[in-house]
């Protein structure tokens, strides 16, 4: 994923989870609803941010990539 400069807050995490949803494996969904009720890092929130970003658009293997940074990141 590319740097970006925006901090992004809880709420625009979880919008932008929300907007990913049904392109999301469930389990990944609710594990990513889970960690954002807790108190995750700056880094970390915008981490998520951006692997969830254009996720819909991004080709199967790129989801799948997507989704084992994801699942490293709410595992923690």
């Amino acid at each position: 994923m590319g740097s970006c400069n925006i901090d992004h807050t809880v709420g625009d995490t979880k919008n932008k989870l929300e907007s990913q949803k049904d392109y999301l494996p469930d389990n990944l969904y609710t594990e990513s609803s889970s960690f954002l009720d807790g108190s995750p890092s700056q880094e970390e929130l915008n981490e998520l941010f951006h692997l969830l970003k254009k996720y819909d658009l991004s080709s199967v293997e790129e989801q799948e990539e997507r989704n084992s940074k994801i699942k490293a990141l709410v595992d923690l």
